[in-house]
């Protein structure tokens, strides 16, 4: 009883402290919570754009998914645009001055205003099919990865890939009108552009744009997985990492690269050709690398050789950014990794894991908890003072999204249903839900002011909150 007494009472404070969080719903299997629940924090220092802004994946740099500007959520959310576009949405939507800008597969850029007019449309190209490709799991492939807006330069970069003789081209576009500044190819020697796939976001630091490749669905071809650098200005300069391996290591999970207090780069890499008893090839690996593409630290797995040779371990999650302390992810094989930010420990140099669920997509993050999308439920897992693991609470096994936290919810979709929740984000029950149809599993919300934006297979779904 006292045990109990003691997790209503943690609960109960926590309910306190949250803006817009009430009873009801079902749906979320509550798991008793260590010596704090998750709450709803302050984005990250990380953040640099303006009031009740979206510009790139997860809203910031460190990918944290927090909107604090995001009014309390109130009653039952609703639906209230359906806009259909000219193709599918896999990349998150942008929230820049205003304006919401949305990419699809059909290599169109879209931004509608306030009330969701339509204010421009930009095509890029056509897009490549299915057909030009020898494998792969989209059709038409056109943009795919996340754009992102820059301040500094008032433009929004995106990549599209176009079909003929397939190629992958960055943009630079005017927010408020959709003009095309500059564009230049992205494509560099040593694989086959065609079997390249550009499916994570973009990030920016150290004066660069930076693009991340893997490989199409089933790994066919001649690729490697590369993050290449871009001068702001589309100028000279590009510079480039890929791990020195004879083939694979796509750096493919949609969150992209992370960037860190310092401004490097934490980007993934998955299954790559070094298997047992073959020297390390930096595959199956947390990549640090600088605003030159310069390796500076990494950590790989003791296992890395296996999980390459079974297609498992990492690559399906980015990097999670606890506070300037830690960093977590897990993969395709169920551990979940601590590792020390600014130390990431090597191959083994993990500080805590343990076999928690398998990840794919994006992850959210307020104070010391990480919301990981989890292909049987998304959970709240805490990491106490000394880098250790604790699984708060773990929602519906539908609910597998990549969650965002804004207005006291966590908002994620169920992909396989077409269906958008808020959890509780103490106890991971659903407050409220609401179709906006079919998605891609790794389609992650927008938040802007009252609004939850959302990608689907036919354009985009708008939910209001409050």
């Amino acid at each position: 009883m006292r045990a109990k007494a003691a997790i209503l009472a943690t609960s109960t404070g926590l309910a306190l402290t949250l803006a817009g969080c009430s009873s009801g719903g079902g749906g979320g299997s509550a798991v008793a919570p260590p010596a704090s629940a998750p709450g709803v924090a302050s984005a990250s220092p990380g953040a640099s754009s303006g009031a009740a802004e979206w510009p790139m994946y997860h809203g910031t740099p460190d990918h944290a998914g927090v909107s604090t500007t995001m009014p309390a959520a109130s009653g039952a959310p609703r639906r209230i645009q359906n806009l259909k576009l000219d193709g599918a949405v896999y990349a998150s939507p942008l929230v820049v001055n205003g304006l919401t800008i949305v990419a699809t597969e059909n290599d169109s850029v879209y931004a509608f205003d306030g009330s969701y007019a339509q204010v421009w449309k930009r095509s890029l190209g056509t897009p490549s099919p299915a057909e030009e490709r020898q494998c792969g799991n989209i059709n038409p492939l056109g943009i795919t990865g996340t754009p992102i807006y820059e301040a500094s330069t008032g433009k929004v970069y995106v990549v599209a890939e176009h079909g003929g003789a397939v190629r992958h081209e960055l943009y630079a576009l005017d927010p408020a009108t959709g003009e095309v500044a500059w564009s230049k190819s992205v494509d560099l020697p040593g694989v086959s552009a065609r079997d390249m796939q550009q499916r994570g976001a973009l990030a920016v630091t150290g004066g660069k744009v930076w693009i991340p490749y893997g490989a199409q669905a089933g790994d066919c071809g001649d690729y490697k997985g590369r993050v290449v650098g871009v001068p702001l200005d589309g100028g000279d300069g590009v510079v480039y990492y890929s791990p020195p391996t004879k083939r694979g290591g796509g750096i493919w999970n949609p969150a992209g690269p992370t960037v860190t207090a310092d401004g490097h780069l934490l980007a993934v890499s998955a299954n790559g050709a070094g298997f047992p008893g073959d020297n390390y090839d930096h595959t199956n690996t947390v990549l640090e690398l600088d605003s030159s593409a310069k390796l500076v630290d990494s950590f790989a797995p003791s296992d890395w050789a296996e999980n390459n040779q079974g297609d498992v371990g990492l690559g399906s999650q980015g990097v999670a950014l606890i506070g300037t302390k830690w960093a977590v992810l897990g993969g395709k094989s169920g551990p979940v990794y601590v590792l020390r930010q600014g130390d990431l420990g090597g191959i083994g140099g993990q500080v805590d894991v343990q076999d928690i669920c398998l990840v794919f997509g994006g992850s959210a993050v307020s104070g010391d908890t990480v919301f990981l999308p989890c292909t049987d439920g998304v959970r709240a897992v805490r990491v106490d003072d000394a880098g250790k693991l604790h699984v708060v609470w773990h929602a519906d096994d539908s609910i597998t999204g990549s969650p965002v936290i804004g207005g006291g919810r966590v908002w994620v979709l169920d992909t396989s249903g077409g269906v958008l929740h808020g959890l509780d984000p103490a106890t991971g029950k659903s407050l409220g839900e609401v179709e906006v149809g079919d998605a891609n599993r790794f389609s992650t919300p927008a938040l802007k002011g009252t609004d939850v934006i959302v990608g689907t297979l036919t354009g985009v779904a708008v939910v209001r909150t409050s």
